[in-house]
């Protein structure tokens, strides 16, 4: 349980819970799209949308712990509407067919959770031969909501509703260095598994607010934001063994738990004392200041044009 709980201007705090956040609140007609819900608060993003009637797409790189977590969730809610399609994000041709599908669906999109993401100790290449932390959690996420913007506003246009673009960030995005964006994020010489989380945190916040700028400039109804979940004990560590096992057996009253962790996420999806936010960066359900590299709106447009050059999205 996490032990420091002051309220924020939102009435929550960081010990408020998912169902905390949203209790009340009517989901039934918004369809929402959340990566990474395998484990973790992703699943626990996806099991509390779909308590609240939202009909949850899970993008999951494994199907067969999808489908375990989409089991669980229908024996706690039998009602709910809950999908599972494959998308690995670490890979740009997965990113695609995943796009390509939805898009054939007819389903509409509300709510765009870019959820999932990578820790790892070890300089990785992803297939796109691009640094693993960046090919996913940034690369992965930007190419994405680029295939299905497009769907996401029909939706807000036929069904005059806000849709919402939500990036899992983290306060690593502290640590990166300067500078981010070139192409030295592939070189192993100068490889920090902290420096490079933090790269690709920085850069879903940055995303997140060029984004706003751009969706504002067009007059559309989408917002876009970014989030710090809380130190939270999840998969994400599962390459750093001795450390999970210490947070477990000892830091346990120092982390938020699951449902704490995935509150903020679940808070900016679906309740109303958000709507018309944009390019904003929050931390337990409040508004929060991140490092000020974040503010730079040149590095967030020299993000923008370095991603569509690795994505060959232009």
């Amino acid at each position: 349980m996490w032990i420091f709980g002051t309220k924020g201007a939102s009435g929550f705090s960081a010990s408020s819970t998912s169902e905390q956040v949203t209790d009340g609140i009517n989901g039934s007609g918004l369809t929402a799209v959340v990566t990474g819900t395998t484990s973790g608060i992703g699943a626990e993003t996806a099991r509390v949308l779909a308590m609240r009637g939202v009909h949850v797409v899970m993008a999951v790189r494994n199907m067969e712990k999808g489908v375990t977590v989409r089991e669980s969730i229908l024996l706690e809610t039998p009602n709910a509407k809950v999908d599972v399609m494959e998308l690995d994000l670490s890979v740009q041709a997965s990113v695609r067919e995943f796009a390509a599908k939805y898009c054939c669906s007819g389903l509409p999109l509300n709510i765009l959770i870019n959820n999932a993401g990578v820790l790892s100790p070890q300089f990785k290449l992803s297939k796109d031969e691009i640094e693993l932390h960046f090919a996913t959690n940034h690369l992965g996420h930007f190419l994405l909501t680029n295939l299905l913007l497009e769907t996401m506003k029909k939706t807000s246009y036929e069904q005059k509703t806000e849709g919402r673009i939500i990036n899992v960030s983290s306060s690593g995005h502290r640590f990166a260095y300067t500078p981010p964006f070139d192409d030295r994020i592939d070189d192993e010489s100068s490889y920090n598994p902290v420096y490079a989380y933090g790269r690709s945190k920085l850069a879903n916040i940055l995303h997140a607010k060029e984004l706003a700028r751009r969706l504002k400039e067009e007059g559309v109804n989408i917002t876009a934001n970014s989030l710090h979940p809380g130190f939270i004990v999840t998969d994400i560590f599962r390459s750093y063994n001795i450390f999970s096992v210490i947070c477990n057996a000892i830091l346990k009253y120092f982390v938020k738990d699951i449902s704490q962790g995935a509150a903020t996420t679940c808070y900016l999806a679906l309740n109303p004392k958000v709507k018309g936010v944009a390019g904003a960066y929050f931390s337990d359900c409040n508004l929060a200041e991140p490092s000020p590299r974040c503010e730079d709106v040149e590095l967030a447009k020299e993000l923008w044009e370095f991603s569509l050059c690795l994505t060959s999205c232009k």
